[in-house]
C-alpha cells in the first residue's frame, strides 16, 4: 500500500507535467495565432488607406504582399 501510494503519486506528477507543457503550448500557438491575425488586420488597413488614397490596385498588391482575393474583401 505505501508503495501505491507513491507510485500514484509519481503518476500525477508525471500527468500534471504533460498537461502543463501542452497548455504552454497551446498557449504559445494562440499567442502566435493572435499576431498573425493582428499583422494580417493592420496590412489590411494599410491597403485599405493606400486604395483610398488612389493608389492603384498592382502597386497595393506588390507593396503590401496581399493577393486579389485579400484585396476584394477590403469595403473603400
Amino acid at each position: 500500500p505505501q508503495h501505491g501510494d507513491a507510485l500514484m503519486t509519481i503518476a500525477q506528477q508525471l500527468e500534471q507535467k504533460g498537461i502543463g507543457k501542452g497548455r504552454a503550448e497551446g498557449l504559445q500557438l494562440g499567442e502566435q495565432r493572435g499576431i498573425e491575425k493582428g499583422e494580417r488586420e493592420a496590412t489590411l488597413k494599410i491597403a485599405r488607406t493606400m486604395l483610398q488614397n488612389g493608389i492603384d490596385r498592382s502597386t497595393v498588391m506588390k507593396m503590401t504582399g496581399l493577393t486579389e482575393d485579400d484585396l476584394a474583401q477590403i469595403r473603400h
